[in-house]
């Protein structure tokens, strides 16, 4: 009877930079650690900056309770804004209108001489008012009133200033200028320009309105 051929055992053989599997393998390996370096690096590459803790307003005194520091990836950006590697300064004022969470921008931080708004008080309808806050941005229109009527008249509305930041209002729900006609004074800043002909428009006795701005940030709930 033949003899059946016997099987040969296959040798392992130590793997070569000429197999696929392990380039493949290796490039892989250093793929994920490039990825999870860069990852990390990325993570790390933030700065501390000031954002506004609540609403400022052009005029307001800014102190070191007014912001609040926030970690953020800015990159070459960083220079607009004020990093939170110092302290507020004494004696700073908000140039211009900035909302909460917000990053306090380099430019909206000044002295008191760079200011050109001035506060003003003016009676508003108790409803309209109960939607404002420190901080809302508001149109200022005016009614004339008619001096030849014998009873309360008044003329078409008329914008006159825009966009003018609200720096205080007063509890609605209690008493105020005029409380018992349904007015009460809500206090914005005006650009000095425009003080005159508003504190002569309130002495005469029109009607004031004040409209937010689209997007303006309102009270809440309003």
């Amino acid at each position: 009877m033949a003899e059946l051929p016997k099987p040969t055992a296959a040798r392992l053989h130590k793997p070569s930079w000429r197999d696929t599997r392990l380039v493949v393998g290796v490039v892989l390996v250093l793929l994920s650690m490039a990825i999870g370096a860069k990852v990390i690096a990325v993570a790390d590459d933030t700065v501390p900056m000031y954002a506004a803790a609540a609403s400022l307003v052009p005029g307001q005194p800014v102190t070191q309770g007014d912001v609040k520091r926030v970690d953020v990836q800015l990159g070459a950006e960083r220079s607009g804004y004020v990093a939170a590697d110092h302290d507020i300064a004494p004696d700073t004022f908000a140039l211009r209108d900035v909302r909460p969470g917000e990053l306090l921008p380099t430019s909206a931080l000044g002295r008191r001489t760079g200011i050109d708004l001035k506060p003003v008080s003016v009676p508003v309808d108790v409803g309209g008012a109960a939607q404002l806050a420190a901080g809302s941005i508001v149109d200022v229109w005016v009614n004339a009133k008619d001096r030849s009527s014998a009873v309360d008249k008044y003329g078409k509305p008329v914008k006159t200033i825009k966009a003018a930041p609200v720096a205080r209002t007063p509890d609605t729900g209690g008493g105020g200028l005029g409380a018992a006609s349904g007015s009460i004074a809500v206090q914005i800043m005006v650009p000095e320009a425009r003080v005159q002909a508003l504190i002569a428009a309130v002495d005469q006795g029109a009607k004031i309105t004040l409209v937010p701005v689209p997007g303006s940030p309102t009270k809440a709930g309003a």
